[in-house]
C-alpha cells in the first residue's frame, strides 16, 4: 500500500514545477506497468499534466510527464531519497548502449528529482529498450518496457484534455497514435543504405550473470540482432548494456537462461614490459577455422600509439577478428582487450618500411573502470602458478565468444 501511494504522490508532483499542487488522476493510462492519467492544478484547477509512471526493483519510480505547454519531462523518484528542495543534479543517461544525453534535474520535493527532456532525448526514450542513468557514483539500469505505446498515450492525453477539458477524460490509451519509434523499429531499411556482409569480432564472459565484453567498434553500427557464441554451442542473442567509444569498449548481455561453466578473471597485480602474453580470438571468421586461434607473445611496451597509457602494445599477432578477444598472461588471467594492429599499409607508405608485429590491447585499468561504471559484479585474481597455452586456451574455451552481426556498407567503411 506504501509503495501505491507513493507513486500517486509521484505522479501528483512530477509536472514540471507549477503542478505541485495538483489533483487526480483524471482518466487513465494503463500501458504494461505503467499507470497514469492527466492531472489538475489545485490553486487553479485548470489542467495541469498527463504523467505516468512505473516502479523498478532498484527501488527508483520512473515518472514521464508531458505539461499542458508540450514540455516533456523524466522524474527519478525514491521515499529513500533525501534531496534538499531546489537542489540541482546533472544525470547522464545512454539509451541501449548507444546514445547518450546529459539532463539537468531539480529537486522540486525532497524524495523526486524532476528533468526536462528535450524532443530529442523524449524520441530517443521512446523507442529504447534499456536506459542506464549515472549521477555522480550511483549507476542505475531501467528497463524501458512499453515506453512508446506510453509516450504515445501521454501525448494524446494532452491533446483531448486541451481539446474537450477534464470532465471528459478517459482511457487515453485508446485513439493514440502508433508510437513513432515502433514504426522505426519495424521498418525496412530505407532506399540507398545496404546491409554487407556479416561482420565478426571477438568477446569474453566476465560474470557469472552473462556479461561479455568487446571492443565497440566491433558492434557500432550493427543492424538487427548481435550473436554471441561459444565454439561446439548455438548462437545467442546478445544485448548491448553500455559502450565506451573513447576507450573502444563494449559490454553485452547474454539472455537470463544462458548457463556459463566459467567466466574471465583479470589480474589484480601489475604487469610489466617483456612479460608472456596469450591473445586468443577469431581471426577471418569464415576464412579460416570456425575454432578461435591462440597465438602468443609478449609486452613491447607499456604504452600505445603516441605515448598512449591506456593500451599495451604487444608482440603476439592478431588480424580482422581478434578484436574484443581476451588478452592473458601465463597464469591465464586477463591482462587487456585486443584492439587492433598498426595500420601497416599506411605506415609502409609514411615511412618505407613494413612494420612487423606491433598490435594493441586496452589495459585492464580502463576496462576495470568501464565494468565499474556498468555495475559488473566481475571479479580479479593473483596471477599464481603458470600454466601452458594450451592449458590458457583449454580454460578460455568456455568463456570466449564469436560476436557477430550484420553491419551497414557505411558503418564497415568506417572501421
Amino acid at each position: 500500500m506504501w509503495l501505491k501511494s507513493f507513486v500517486v504522490a509521484s505522479l501528483l508532483q512530477v509536472g514540471v514545477i507549477s503542478a505541485a499542487h495538483a489533483a487526480g488522476p483524471f482518466g487513465s493510462v494503463n500501458v504494461g506497468n505503467w499507470i497514469g492519467g492527466a492531472f489538475s492544478n489545485d490553486q487553479t484547477g485548470g489542467f495541469s499534466h498527463c504523467a505516468a509512471t512505473t516502479p523498478y526493483a532498484n527501488g527508483v519510480i520512473l515518472v514521464v510527464s508531458q505539461n499542458a505547454a508540450g514540455t516533456w519531462s523524466l522524474a527519478f523518484a525514491s521515499p529513500g531519497y533525501r534531496f534538499n528542495k531546489g537542489e540541482n543534479a546533472a544525470i547522464d543517461v545512454t539509451f541501449d548502449g548507444q546514445e547518450q544525453a546529459r539532463l539537468y534535474a531539480t529537486a522540486y520535493q525532497s524524495n523526486m528529482l524532476t528533468a526536462i527532456m528535450p524532443l530529442n532525448v523524449v524520441r530517443t526514450f521512446q523507442k529504447a529498450s534499456l536506459m542506464v542513468a549515472t549521477a555522480g557514483r550511483a549507476v542505475l539500469n531501467f528497463d524501458l518496457t512499453s515506453t512508446g505505446p506510453v509516450i504515445a498515450a501521454l501525448a494524446n492525453c494532452v491533446s483531448k484534455v486541451k481539446a474537450d477539458g477534464l470532465d471528459k477524460a478517459g482511457d487515453f490509451t485508446k485513439g493514440a497514435a502508433k508510437p513513432a519509434a515502433t514504426a522505426e523499429k519495424q521498418a525496412s531499411p530505407p532506399a540507398g543504405s545496404k546491409v554487407a556482409r556479416a561482420r565478426s569480432g571477438t568477446g569474453f564472459v566476465v560474470s557469472a550473470g552473462g556479461h561479455v565484453v568487446t571492443n565497440n567498434h566491433v558492434i557500432n553500427g550493427c543492424v538487427g540482432d548481435i550473436r554471441g557464441k561459444l565454439t561446439g554451442e548455438a548462437a545467442m542473442v546478445l544485448r548491448v548494456v553500455s559502450t565506451d567509444a573513447n576507450n573502444d569498449l563494449a559490454l553485452l548481455q547474454a539472455p537470463s537462461t544462458t548457463a556459463f561453466k566459467d567466466f574471465a578473471r583479470i589480474r589484480d597485480r601489475s604487469f610489466h614490459s617483456g612479460d608472456s602474453v596469450v591473445a586468443i580470438g577469431f581471426p577471418y571468421h569464415g576464412l579460416l577455422s570456425s575454432d578461435f586461434t591462440v597465438t602468443t607473445g609478449i609486452v613491447s611496451s607499456l604504452s600505445g600509439m603516441r605515448n598512449d597509457t591506456r593500451f599495451l602494445q604487444i608482440s603476439a599477432p592478431v588480424q580482422p577478428g581478434n578484436s574484443g578477444g581476451p588478452l592473458f598472461d601465463t597464469t591465464g588471467q586477463i591482462v587487456g582487450v585486443v584492439t587492433g594492429k598498426i595500420p601497416g599499409l599506411r605506415i609502409a607508405a609514411a615511412t618505407g618500411d613494413i612494420p612487423e608485429n606491433i598490435n594493441f590491447a586496452i589495459k585492464t585499468g580502463a576496462l576495470r573502470d568501464f565494468l565499474d561504471n556498468s555495475v559488473v559484479p566481475y571479479q580479479t585474481a593473483e596471477p599464481k602458478g603458470e600454466l601452458k597455452t594450451t592449458d590458457i586456451a583449454g580454460n578460455a574455451r568456455a568463456y570466449t565468444m564469436l560476436i557477430s552481426c550484420n553491419a551497414t556498407e557505411q558503418a564497415d567503411a568506417k572501421r
